[in-house]
């Protein structure tokens, strides 16, 4: 239950989240109304849909806005769908061809849902995106990869489960997740909850690589890129990171071994223009608020662990969850 209450907050936090340096001080209202003047509106022609959502602005960033903003609020996560696609691809992680041909002919079972119902997963997020940008004229495609959550990809070798896309905006390329931006699923009663999340919208690319990690390490989009394993060994990272734009430097990974009666360190390095207010650790359900030092936007602190066991440990600033870690206590 307590991995399940971390998905949820993981992915519901407001719209006053800051997308990527270069969108920081543009308005995107216009296009978010534009957006909302045509709720449930047919997909049966991509190409109509397309005009209405973006024939009365004028820069690409809010046209690509518009038709962003109306795929995360208009279209359902698929829970059933999505389970059974997980459940394939972990039956066939051994036969990578058999699954691909597998998910072609579910794509389209999946693609005429989405017409019918406005309801699909991850690839048909991406998928709709891409045609309706592309209608509009922007240069955007479909990423997949790895999706990195507390019930995915955490450690191993990782299994390919994920889609979202790069859009090229005043010729640069800029990634976006309209499936993480829609909601979240409870997977336990097998529902949508639908909350926009501005996080994951021109998301800064040294932050969405915290939680994707692209088949082509091109789209990653970053001067230096980490390897697989160190995305899938890192410490798990929720949405409230882009807001607060703060990434991890220690525990560099998500499984920590520690010693008794020794101080442990963590520490995380925060871009934000406000500093961090409250800082907590929870372990094993068990809050306490921690005091850390921070030297130039580099917060350090310490926990003493006074006894052995394995230790599930989160990261809270200012109520919200960061960053999660297990630790082992020898």
């Amino acid at each position: 239950m307590r991995w399940l209450l971390l998905i949820l907050i993981g992915v519901k936090f407001s719209w006053a989240v800051a997308q990527h340096p270069d969108f920081a001080s543009t308005d995107f209202s216009k296009a978010d109304s534009i957006a909302e003047r045509y709720p449930d509106y047919s997909l049966k022609d991509l190409n109509d849909l397309a005009v209405k959502l973006t024939a009365p602005l004028h820069t690409d960033q809010e046209k690509f806005r518009s038709i962003y903003f109306w795929v995360c609020t208009n279209i359902e996560n698929d829970y059933a769908d999505y389970a059974e696609v997980k459940r394939m691809r972990e039956k066939m992680k051994s036969h990578p061809e058999a699954f691909r041909q597998w998910n072609q002919t579910f794509g389209k079972h999946s693609f005429q849902k989405l017409i019918r119902q406005h309801k699909t997963i991850c690839t048909g997020y991406a998928s709709l995106v891409r045609e309706l940008a592309g209608r509009a004229g922007l240069s955007c495609v479909v990423v997949d990869g790895y999706g990195r959550t507390s019930q995915a990809n955490v450690g191993g070798e990782g299994i390919p489960n994920h889609s979202w896309n790069a859009v090229k905006l005043n010729n640069k390329w800029y990634l976006c997740d309209a499936t993480w931006s829609s909601g979240a699923v409870n997977p336990q009663q097998g529902t949508f909850i639908k909350s926009y999340n501005n996080s994951y919208f021109l998301a800064d690319p040294a932050l969405f690589a915290r939680n994707h990690y692209p088949l082509d390490t091109t789209w990653l989009l970053l001067p230096k890129n980490p390897s697989r394993i160190e995305f899938l060994e890192g410490p798990l990272v929720y949405s409230a990171v882009y807001k607060k734009k703060i990434i991890p430097v220690s525990p560099e990974s998500f499984e920590v071994t520690a010693s008794k009666g020794k101080a442990l360190p963590f520490c995380f390095k925060s871009n934000g223009v406000q500093p961090v207010k409250k800082i907590e650790l929870e372990i094993n359900g068990d809050k306490r608020s921690i005091t850390a030092t921070n030297d130039d936007g580099t917060y350090s602190l310490d926990h003493i662990f006074t006894a052995r066991g394995t230790y599930l440990v989160h990261l809270l600033l200012d109520n919200e969850y960061v960053f999660s870690y297990t630790v082992k206590v020898k």
